[in-house]
C-alpha cells in the first residue's frame, strides 16, 4: 500500500541493530522496510518522539533515527519499497 503523506509529515530514516524485544517497528502504510532493521517512516511525531517510541518498544543496543529533507536513493532494498516511495 502506498504511504498516504500529510503536509505535517516528516519521512524518517530509522536503524537499529539487535533488538533485545522481539516488537515489530510498525505496521502500516507509514512505515516500509528496506532491509533487516532499516526502515523509512513517514510521522508527524517528531524525531525525539520517533526515538523514544522505539527504544522503549525494542530496546536495540544501537539505534538511528534521521530526518530526510527529501526521497532518498536506493537500490537493491526490499521489494517494492522503491515503487511504495514513489508512489506518494
Amino acid at each position: 500500500m502506498p504511504p498516504v503523506r500529510s503536509e505535517n509529515e516528516t519521512l524518517y530514516l530509522l536503524w537499529y541493530d539487535e533488538p533485545r524485544k522481539e516488537t515489530a517497528v510498525a505496521n502500516g502504510p507509514q512505515t516500509r522496510k528496506l532491509a533487516d532493521g532499516l526502515y523509512l517512516v513517514f510521522s508527524a511525531r517528531s524525531r525525539s518522539e520517533l526515538y523514544h517510541d522505539v527504544k522503549r518498544r525494542l530496546d536495540p543496543q544501537s539505534l538511528l533515527v534521521a530526518p530526510l529533507a527529501g526521497d532518498p536513493k536506493f537500490k537493491g532494498m526490499a521489494g517494492g519499497a522503491l515503487n511504495w516511495l514513489r508512489a506518494n
